[in-house]
């Protein structure tokens, strides 16, 4: 794993069209596990007003003027699961294994922890085996498998899998190894 010299910053309304060129780079299969088709420039105008009403932390990975990856940190404050964040991350193909991804999971560690969740969840297609190494090396466990639960373009039926992390043992564990707020 290598360091690349890209800049991890909070994502801004005039990111939006970075955001469009990246998001439609990206491999259909990769978008699978998100509820809403990112190709579509109003969802990614949604997410941003989703940033700005509080409902969602984003941060992008940008490699000069280009996004090469992202993470949001997504949460209903109205619903009964107001302890819980589900992470979304997606990271350009060039750069996995890279260390975008962790970088940019770590950054929504330490805003889980200051937002006080507990429960963190992250959902992926099985194959992404990539994404599920990253996610378990963090903590994440398995907690479902899903069958048939999402269709592609061409009316082919995915598993999902959904895993968790307990938000206060993660803080507790970098608490006790010295790596301080997450």
């Amino acid at each position: 794993m290598t360091d690349l010299p890209v800049t991890i910053r909070r994502f801004k309304p005039d990111d939006i069209d970075a955001m469009m060129r990246f998001s439609r780079a990206l491999p259909e299969h990769d978008l699978l596990f998100l509820s809403r088709d990112l190709k579509h420039r109003k969802v990614i105008e949604a997410w941003q007003e989703a940033v700005e009403d509080g409902f969602i932390d984003s941060f992008v990975a940008e490699d000069g003027d280009a996004i090469v990856g992202t993470c949001a940190l997504v949460r209903d404050p109205l619903g009964w699961s107001t302890h819980v964040g589900e992470i979304r991350l997606l990271v350009s193909p060039q750069l996995r294994g890279q260390g975008v991804g962790r970088r940019l999971l770590e950054e929504m560690f330490k805003v889980a922890v200051q937002r006080d969740l507990k429960k963190l969840v992250a959902q992926m297609t099985p194959d992404q085996r990539g994404a599920i190494q990253l996610f378990e090396e963090h903590g994440f466990r398995g907690e479902a498998l899903l069958k048939d639960h999402v269709m592609d373009r061409q009316g082919s039926v995915h598993d999902l899998v959904i895993l968790s992390l307990d938000v206060g043992r993660l803080a507790a564990q970098h608490e006790a190894f010295g790596l301080g707020g997450a």
